[in-house]
């Protein structure tokens, strides 16, 4: 009884700031809200003060209101972080359904997206975050063009976030020429396989070239070549495209020899997409136990000497804008396995 009690307490709370932001009192709203959550937090009534937060902030949002909306949100999960709040169904489907609320130009979303992250980081099985939470800001942010912020986020999703990236690289292939099919490719294929998620990347790459032979394949050429071990298509007009194809096929069969033969027939392409230099040092490092050159750098070996440690190793390099070769900035050595992307 005291339970229930309790509940409809909370209710009439809620569907009191509520009525404010009917009658356009958004400010009193949120502020009233902001000191009603704290006195439930201070008591660590965890349950009151998510509930009055998540209702409040989802009403604020839908009012048009994102910026008291989403400041709500945010003190939303810094309630779970307070509480010590795991994520799992319940909790993530409450911040995912505010998320869908905002509106793609508020300033606010953008931090709520890494409260949410660092919330999950923490709390949750995955370093880098939430796979799930990812995969709905990465699919919002693709929907809307923003592709780095896209990619960046699709590519620690789930195993659905493999198809929106491609997708999404193939639409902004298709304002480019022909030729440069692969950079766009690229982006989402060599990202995949530095987390170690190999079952993205070839999902990327047969989902990017299904459309491409759609749309153009009678134009480019295309050939299907079989043998008794794999089925390939050559695109003689995008040598780097059947480099990618070849280059998952190697990983594959964690074929050193398959993998220098690759780098070798390929080698004069490759040097003219200097984004992919580094990435590809550590692909065949991670999958073919071939060690990265030696950055060599006097001042770094100096120093090396010195304190007996590696100083050395070179910084990314950007890639353009226009005509892409992999999303910027590549992921460091520190980033987790993706076994729970699978």
């Amino acid at each position: 009884m005291a339970a229930t009690a309790k509940g409809d307490k909370i209710e009439k709370i809620i569907a009191r700031l509520q009525a404010r932001i009917g009658e356009g009192q958004f400010y009193e709203a949120q502020q009233q809200t902001r000191v009603v959550a704290a006195r439930y937090t201070k008591a660590a009534n965890w349950p009151a003060a998510i509930d009055i937060l998540y209702n409040v902030a989802q009403s604020l949002l839908k009012a048009g209101q994102g910026g008291s909306g989403g400041d709500l949100c945010v003190l939303l999960v810094d309630t779970y972080k307070q509480a010590e709040l795991k994520p799992d169904s319940a909790s993530k489907g409450k911040l995912l359904t505010c998320l869908r609320l905002f509106d793609g130009r508020e300033p606010t979303r953008k931090k709520y997206i890494g409260e949410m992250i660092a919330w999950s980081s923490k709390y949750g099985e995955f370093p880098a975050g939430d796979p799930e939470i990812h995969h709905v800001a990465g699919s919002l942010y693709a929907e809307e063009h923003e592709t780095a912020d896209a990619e960046r986020h699709l590519i620690l999703g789930t195993k659905d976030s493999s198809d929106v990236l491609a997708r999404m690289e193939y639409e902004w292939f298709k304002e480019d020429e022909a030729h440069t099919a692969a950079l766009y490719a690229g982006r989402a294929i060599l990202p995949y396989l530095l987390v170690a998620n190999v079952r993205a990347a070839n999902g990327a790459y047969r989902l990017f070239t299904s459309a491409l032979n759609q749309d153009r394949g009678t134009a480019m050429g295309v050939q299907d070549v079989s043998s008794s071990t794999a089925d390939i298509r050559v695109y003689p007009s995008i040598p780097l495209l059947n480099f990618l194809g070849l280059l998952l096929l190697a990983v594959q069969r964690g074929s050193p020899e398959l993998y220098r033969q690759l780098s070798a027939k390929y080698a004069s392409h490759i040097k003219e997409v200097e984004a992919w230099h580094e990435p590809l040092e550590m692909i065949a490092e991670m999958y073919f136990s071939i060690s990265r050159p030696r950055q060599s750098n006097p001042l770094m070996d100096m120093m090396s000497g010195l304190f007996g440690g590696n100083a050395g190793g070179g910084a990314p390099a950007a890639g353009g804008a226009k005509r892409p070769s992999i999303m910027s900035p590549t992921p460091s050595s520190n980033m987790p396995a993706a076994e729970g992307l699978d």
